[in-house]
């Protein structure tokens, strides 16, 4: 494992950004894909979209990471806050800012939400998965000791050493990067049969808080909030509840979406 892919000058070009940069883009590739698949004309406004919400997840992801995780450590250090390429940025952070930011970009631009969402809610999974792989070359999202010997050992330069030290760890963001793979087999299958509309996107929410409320189980990189659960935990608690209680109230209310599937285009 290197952090470094290479230095000009003395500025270093690091795995993690373009880990991460390869998760928006090709979350961006495969939603175009699925929305040209569907046929309603929505493809074109993909890589508009895209940018708008990398923009707005990229801020939410590291506000949300700062202020739920790390502020122990940022609020001694302000300055760097900004510091983005250094790693730490909340996956739920950034989903709900990107989300936020996508309906007022899909209501601006007279795009139907829940029908959009549902299209390209296996590409938002997919972009998590490949973002994941930038967390594992920074050393960050690390698991807590494994107490035996096996496990992941991080560099020495990494924020998991520096915490841990020489110790075998938990590969949690690992098993997070193919729990969302298989997040998205899930929603590709679910998507091949009739559906109310939203269904999907909430399908989307409910699989992944599951996922992340008991990998937090395997994190050590941060402690505990509250009634001995992290933050992590009681986010994803709350949008596997809200989550459920809406694709309850999408399948009375668009019931008849799941007796027919609308034309597409040929």
């Amino acid at each position: 494992m290197h952090q470094y892919v290479t230095f000009i000058g003395g500025f270093p070009i690091r795995f993690y950004g373009i880990f991460f940069s390869l998760g928006i883009i090709l979350g961006c590739i495969m939603a175009y894909y699925l929305l040209k698949k569907d046929g309603r004309g929505w493809h074109e406004c993909v890589f508009d979209l895209g940018l708008t919400i990398a923009f707005v997840g990229i801020i939410g992801g590291r506000l949300w990471d700062v202020f739920f995780f790390d502020w122990g450590y940022y609020h001694n250090h302000l300055l760097e806050i900004p510091f983005v390429w250094q790693g730490g940025m909340a996956i739920q952070g950034g989903v709900i800012f990107a989300c936020t930011a996508g309906y007022v970009f899909l209501k601006k631009n007279k795009i139907p939400v829940l029908p959009f969402a549902d299209v390209v809610a296996p590409a938002i999974i997919f972009g998590q998965a490949v973002g994941r792989i930038a967390n594992f070359m920074n050393g960050d999202a690390f698991g807590h000791p494994t107490g035996a010997d096996f496990g992941i050992l991080y560099p020495s330069t990494t924020l998991a050493y520096q915490t841990y030290g020489a110790q075998p760890l938990w590969p949690a963001e690992v098993w997070e990067c193919q729990g969302d793979l298989l997040i998205l087999g899930l929603l590709l299958w679910y998507s091949c049969f009739r559906h109310a509309r939203g269904t999907t996107f909430c399908l989307y929410v409910m699989l992944y808080s599951i996922l992340r409320f008991f990998l937090e189980f395997f994190r050590g990189d941060y402690g505990t909030l509250a009634f001995g659960l992290k933050s992590a935990q009681l986010t994803a608690l709350a949008g596997f509840a809200a989550a459920g209680i809406v694709s309850l109230y999408f399948t009375f209310k668009y019931r008849e979406d799941a007796k027919e599937i609308p034309e597409r285009k040929k």
